[in-house]
């Protein structure tokens, strides 16, 4: 874990260096290929830093979906409990060692693409985790900051290994993001 504090560290002492515009995650599972996200900075600056910053130390290489509910959202991010190969019982409880990120609510709905931020029943707890929509889901808007949307890749996530149950957890071996690289 001190390489991830290092490279973190650095990352905020340069400003910029890991905040970019987008991400491109490598899946690999049942559903293999590259999803694209552009990250909203403008609309939601600390929650896209912090993605940028954490997929720039190589936080997010190797984290499953965890939770994968059909016809709502694949969420990931897990950077404490989701690594694959580790015993994920626990993933969707964790987060990264870095503070918690006060929310940073917009008008943008929940549309099918969209990104958003995992948090707990506090508004101001998201850390690492995100969402992905498989469809749209009104209900969210306003109560879950938005943080990216796909631009490539749609098939990618359709394809990615459901869960089960009313939480969608994933049985078994669940997909992955093998890495995740920061883009301009």
């Amino acid at each position: 874990m001190p390489k991830f504090f290092a490279a973190s560290a650095m990352a905020v002492l340069l400003g910029s260096a890991a905040f970019a515009s987008g991400l491109e995650i490598t899946v690999d599972g049942e559903a293999k290929g590259v999803i694209k996200i552009d990250l909203l900075e403008d609309v939601a600056p600390l929650h896209a830093e912090r993605i940028a910053a954490l997929a720039a130390a190589g936080a997010y290489d190797g984290v499953v979906f965890h939770r994968v509910i059909e016809g709502f959202m694949a969420q990931t991010g897990d950077v404490e409990y989701g690594k694959a190969g580790g015993d994920t019982a626990r993933a969707g409880s964790g987060g990264s060692d870095m503070d918690d990120l006060p929310a940073e609510f917009s008008d943008l709905p929940f549309d099918r693409g969209v990104v958003g931020m995992a948090r707990s029943q506090s508004p101001n707890s998201a850390n690492s985790q995100f969402f992905i929509m498989f469809d749209e889901g009104y209900f969210l808007n306003g109560q879950y900051t938005v943080v990216g949307k796909v631009t490539e890749g749609l098939d990618v996530l359709d394809a990615i290994k459901l869960g089960t149950g009313p939480n969608g957890a994933v049985v078994g071996t669940p997909d992955q993001m093998s890495t995740v690289t920061v883009t301009e």
